[in-house]
């Protein structure tokens, strides 16, 4: 009885470990507007999408996340921009500016 208690609950860790709990554990290990350029561009569109929320959330000091999508669309569309143009991909999404076309940062 009990070695199936402990295979019960360990199925029932490795289900919540692979399935996952949503994007909370990935928005804990996100770097946000400290994403590298480089990372930022290799990211699917649902990563990109925790990145730059979590880097809106930054910058407002974590006290208002982002309501609307439509300020993190036009996010996603200015980085994705600004990162394409950088000099060194190794800029910080958050350092990512016109400057950064011509002199690396």
């Amino acid at each position: 009885m009990f070695k199936t208690a402990k295979f019960f609950v360990f199925v029932i860790a490795a289900a919540f470990f692979v399935g996952g709990c949503g994007d909370e554990p990935e928005k804990l290990v996100n770097k946000g507007g400290s994403t590298p350029c480089s990372e930022f561009s290799a990211q699917d569109p649902d990563k990109q999408r925790i990145t730059v929320t979590k880097f809106l959330e930054q910058e407002r000091n974590n006290d208002a996340p982002p309501t609307r999508d439509g300020t993190v669309d036009a996010a996603i569309a200015s980085i994705k921009l600004m990162c394409a143009a950088q000099a060194n991909p190794d800029t910080p999404i958050n350092k990512a500016d016109l400057t950064g076309i011509l002199v690396p940062k």
